[in-house]
């Protein structure tokens, strides 16, 4: 006994070791909730299954939205990696040359001796724009060059793809992130309603910086120290903000009222500004920069310049305004539809600590109220903050709760397929039609094919949806930056008189294009013009249910 007594001390305290027990494995005795990896939908985790939806999703947006998804990415893109040999001495420009040679010596062929084909819209020829986002497709392209895939379906299929995934990430993310910050229920109706969302299933998987920026936005806000979260890590957040600000300056606008709360916050304010914030904002500003001296081929701020002409100088106005109330009236109703009602009824019930997100988005709606020009996508990027808003919703309707779920399925499922699949895919579809000119088995013995567009300005993509050479020209568009009182636009010109402009553009049959693409009302003004030099109508196809403007329902091909 005694013995067992000096094994085991009974009533002996502070000399005796605590006992050690043995750690059960078991999910039953885990204090930790399972994540989003173990939890799932339909018996697969929640990233699997974003992944799988945002793919299909990606393959069921066979339409176009707004020209800049291509002409300030994908266009861009191929300018940057596709060129074609031609003679050449110093003059192809000395500093480009050395940049090449110096950052991206073997990713892209260096510029002497070498001619780009392509266009370049009057944004990136003022340096407005920033390569940094192109330059992600960019480094795609090069290596399906190098391994002789750029076919261009592929070209075409897999910028959007990486898109998708992308967009999956953040979704699963999102998930996540409410899952920690207000209970599993609310983490999975939020998700529900992000993946219900037409909106999103609409614009997530294009290639606009809109999309890159609210993906980048939802992965800022799962390290953003919101109230009641251990997820916070102001390095992470701070990084990915200051990346959605270098893709699209604008990022700020709903970044902006999230920051000062973050630092009226903070205990130690000096110590977040300066070795935190002003690190992170620096080193992402001075790459950036650098891409963009480099792709420039000179020093330039491009931030500095796209404030200039946005704000200052209220070039933007040049294409289109709308009265000051429109993002309350028009542009939030849409972009959130079916869920506004929910969304207004989880801002009833949003506590304290949600403040700071309803605040980003009165303040983000408020400011783009401002601006003159406005457009659905540039408040994509608080839409993901509504959902979470939605969530709370659902999850205090109970009873109504599986109604109200089947109703935002049914209500987003018309808009999403009806503008995935239907509305405005004529202009893709004519380029698919039209890549069978690059397929000219000797160039020498038939004329290359020239094809003119007479739509407005930038309606198509170019030369990122036909890989080939071949000469395209369309009506150009750009806004008066010389300030000349007369100065009227090329587009508009034509418009003007249509006949006109083309006895002056073409005054010879030699210099006549062999192609001409044309919206369908376009077609009884130009009448005279076709037939009188025998082109003759070689495809119809669908374009839209609403026409708008200089817009058709149809788009045409002539050819002779």
């Amino acid at each position: 006994m005694d013995r067992i007594r000096a094994r085991v001390p009974f009533g002996v305290s502070g000399s005796a070791e605590p006992v050690k027990l043995r750690t059960r494995k078991s999910r039953l005795y885990s204090k930790k909730p399972a994540g989003w990896r173990e939890r799932g939908v339909f018996g697969i985790s929640v990233m699997v299954f974003s992944v799988i939806f945002r793919l299909i999703n990606c393959f069921l947006v066979q339409t176009s939205f707004v020209p800049d998804e291509y002409w300030q990415s994908l266009e861009v893109s191929h300018r940057m990696v596709f060129k074609y040999p031609l003679s050449c001495g110093l003059t192809a420009g000395l500093v480009t040359c050395i940049s090449y040679l110096i950052f991206l010596f073997y990713v892209f062929k260096p510029l002497t001796c070498v001619l780009k084909y392509g266009y370049e819209t009057w944004e990136w020829k003022e340096g407005i724009r920033g390569y940094s986002y192109p330059l992600l497709f960019a480094l795609l392209y090069k290596i399906l060059d190098l391994l002789h895939y750029d076919t261009v379906q592929l070209l075409i299929l897999l910028p959007r793809v990486l898109q998708a995934l992308l967009a999956a990430f953040a979704d699963a993310k999102l998930y996540d992130l409410v899952r920690k910050w207000e209970s599993p229920d609310v983490a999975k109706w939020t998700y529900f309603c992000q993946l219900c969302s037409w909106f999103t299933w609409y614009c997530c998987t294009r290639t606009l910086s809109n999309s890159m920026e609210t993906t980048l936005t939802v992965l800022a806000l799962c390290y953003y120290p919101l109230h009641g979260t251990k997820t916070q890590n102001s390095w992470k957040y701070l990084s990915l903000v200051s990346l959605a600000v270098v893709v699209r300056p604008t990022a700020l606008i709903v970044w902006l009222p999230l920051l000062l709360h973050h630092l009226w916050r903070e205990e130690n304010k000096l110590k977040l500004i300066t070795q935190q914030g002003l690190p992170v904002a620096a080193l992402t500003l001075l790459c950036s920069t650098l891409i963009d001296c480099i792709f420039y081929g000179k020093w330039i701020f491009v931030q500095w310049n796209f404030l200039k002409f946005n704000v200052v100088h209220s070039v933007a106005e040049f294409y289109g305004t709308h009265p000051w109330h429109w993002y309350f009236t028009q542009g939030f109703v849409v972009v959130i539809g079916p869920h506004l009602p929910f969304f207004l009824h989880g801002c009833a019930l949003a506590s304290k600590r949600h403040r700071v997100l309803l605040m980003s988005i009165v303040w983000t709606l408020l400011v783009y109220s401002f601006l003159a020009h406005k457009e659905f996508r540039f408040i994509y990027p608080v839409l993901p903050f509504c959902m979470i808003f939605c969530g709370l919703s659902l999850v205090k309707l109970r009873t109504w709760r599986k109604p109200a779920a089947g109703a935002l399925v049914a209500l987003n499922l018309i808009p999403a397929l009806y503008t995935g699949l239907v509305h405005q895919r004529g202009v893709l579809d004519v380029m698919g039609h039209l890549q069978h000119l690059c397929d000219t088995t000797d160039p020498q013995s038939s004329p290359s094919p020239e094809v003119l567009f007479l739509m407005p300005c930038h309606s198509t993509p170019l030369y990122s949806h036909l890989h080939c050479p071949i000469k395209l020209r369309f009506l150009e568009c750009p806004p008066n930056l010389s300030g000349r009182e007369d100065y009227v636009e090329e587009a508009a010109a034509f418009y003007a008189d249509p006949l006109q402009w083309l006895r002056m553009a073409f005054p010879y049959k030699s210099t006549l294009p062999s192609h001409v693409v044309l919206f369908d009302p376009l077609e009884k003004d130009i009448t005279a013009f076709l037939d009188g030099n025998r082109y003759v109508k070689q495809a119809e196809m669908f374009h839209t249910h609403l026409p708008e403007g200089r817009v058709g329902k149809k788009i045409l091909v002539y050819g002779q």
